[in-house]
């Protein structure tokens, strides 16, 4: 098998940059190109948070093991501060009003101070961990480029194949061309691969708020918060080293926009979530919202992301589709998939699992 020199990676977010990162590390040029900016979608906006082993029973379960070993590796070779620690992760739960009878089931952390309870132990520094997203995914692609990589900005309007082979993409009514071709888009993933086998890839939209919040230690929190009028929600609390703490977990069933440049923001929900938060603690009740963001998360059909070859043309692969745990998979995802693209197959995980021919293609 021929080496390929030359691979476009489509897409900026935190998967593709971790393609990028580990095709270089194997001497593969590479071209990343992305529409709106560096982790400008879910890459940017997600929580961060990481953990060993809550994949376990699903075919999830080696990837995340093997991505969760790979980020502390990446945290002690990328010289890049990005936020990388270990954390304590603990269940709350929390009542929009009044508190939750019985108090704290578990020993609670002292700054847990508000009406809500602590309901059990989730995970310690052994299993869970975080890193800040977009820092973490600007590390990852700052390694490609140093590497001699690049960073095009374009719109990717469909794969250039010849004989079957993919050896290109349409930027902007531009070819650009290359040996292999890596479609990494998130849930837009889809609309660039025009007429390629691929399954059905959506958007799940979602909503969180950055809190200005110091002195919150190193404590994941993941809520059952009930509002008055009883709908229940799911919180996830994740504080950051720089003293921004990240609330996230209002779903929305709004349809894909055309880029993330078009992604809408409820000021309605995002006031939810910080009220929620303003029930763990008085000084989160008290803390500023600093940003009010929303994104979509890349989901398949069964729930396992996309990886590996596209059905039916040679030289063009897919990563996308991880749903929640782009965060967390996406070491063990580049690395994979660089070995599948450079030496014929991927040797760090089994990426069976996550064949994209084991769905059927959209539209058939």
């Amino acid at each position: 098998m021929t080496l390929p020199r030359h691979v476009i990676v489509c897409g900026a977010g935190v998967i593709g940059a971790s393609v990028a990162y580990f095709l270089s590390r194997r001497g593969v040029a590479v071209t990343v190109i992305e529409r709106t900016g560096v982790a400008c979608a879910a890459s940017g906006k997600s929580g961060g948070f990481i953990a060993l082993d809550w994949c376990d029973n699903s075919a999830l379960g080696p990837l995340a093991r093997a991505s969760f070993a790979l980020h502390a590796e990446l945290a002690r070779e990328i010289a890049n501060d990005y936020g990388y620690r270990r954390m304590d992760t603990y269940m709350l739960a929390a009542r929009e009003h009044g508190t939750v009878p019985g108090g704290h089931r578990v020993p609670a952390p002292r700054w847990i101070n508000g009406g809500a309870v602590v309901a059990g132990a989730l995970g310690s520094t052994d299993t869970t961990a975080q890193v800040h997203p977009a820092r973490f995914t600007q590390a990852l692609l700052d390694g490609a480029l140093s590497r001699g990589s690049s960073l095009r900005m374009g719109g990717v309007e469909g794969v250039i194949q010849r004989d079957g082979t993919a050896c290109g993409v349409q930027v902007d009514g531009e070819a650009v061309h290359a040996d292999a071709v890596v479609l990494a888009m998130g849930p837009w993933t889809g609309r660039a691969a025009g007429r390629l086998a691929l399954p059905r890839i959506e958007g799940l939209k979602g909503y969180s708020v950055t809190l200005a919040a110091a002195d919150v230690p190193a404590h994941a929190l993941f809520m059952d918060y009930r509002m008055a009028g009883g709908r229940a929600l799911e919180p996830e609390i994740i504080p950051r080293p720089d003293g921004e703490v990240y609330v996230c977990g209002m779903a929305d069933p709004q349809p894909l926009p055309e880029s993330a440049e078009g992604v809408e923001v409820s000021e309605t929900a995002c006031a939810v979530l910080a009220r929620a938060a303003g029930r763990v603690s008085t000084g989160l009740a008290a803390a500023t919202i600093t940003r009010r963001q929303a994104c979509y998360r890349p989901v398949t059909e069964d729930g396992l992301p996309l990886i590996g070859r596209i059905p039916n043309v040679k030289g063009a692969y897919v990563a996308t589709g991880h749903g929640p745990w782009g965060m967390l998979n996406a070491p063990a995802t580049g690395l994979a998939l660089a070995e599948l693209i450079a030496d014929g197959a991927a040797t760090s995980v089994d990426l069976r699992p996550f064949d994209p021919a084991r769905l059927p293609a959209a539209g058939r």
